[in-house]
């Protein structure tokens, strides 16, 4: 039976969870297999590494570090904003998500971490920096 090499398409199923056991993400939740081409960098290293090897119907369990996931929280992400750049008719509350234009165009979602009386601090790390996470994968495809 063939086993998962880089560069194969595959589908997977699988329940991402924190170490505490608060599950993040899950192929149910998108209400399809998870599908991908195996070493072509769309995913976290350590999940593209974790299914190299695996056959159709294996179910595996892998815990990845942060360095093989979102990184390490970086404390230097964390930037403050003037109150006026935020719109007036939104009430703005810690933990929030907003989306910000980067000078490159693209935009990318920072969550606010504080809020004085003339800044809001918006956290421009991934929501999953500095954590470890454990996938349950289980392989249902190798596509030929």
């Amino acid at each position: 039976m063939k086993a998962v090499e880089k560069g194969d398409k595959i589908k997977v199923e699988y329940v991402g969870t924190l170490e505490d056991g608060t599950i993040f993400d899950s192929s149910e939740n998108h209400g399809a297999p998870l599908e991908f081409e195996v070493g072509a960098g769309q995913l976290i290293k350590g999940f593209d590494n974790g299914v190299v090897g695996m056959k159709i119907g294996e179910e595996k369990e892998i815990t990845i570090p942060p360095e093989e996931a979102y990184g390490q929280y970086n404390p230097d992400f964390l930037k403050d904003m003037p109150k006026d750049m935020f719109p007036e008719d939104q009430p703005i509350e810690i933990g929030m998500f907003f989306m910000i234009d980067l000078p490159d165009g693209r935009k990318t979602p920072v969550r606010v971490s504080k809020i004085t009386d003339e800044n809001v601090t918006v956290d421009f790390n991934p929501p999953l920096a500095g954590k470890t996470l454990i996938f349950k994968i289980k392989v249902i495809e190798i596509a030929e």
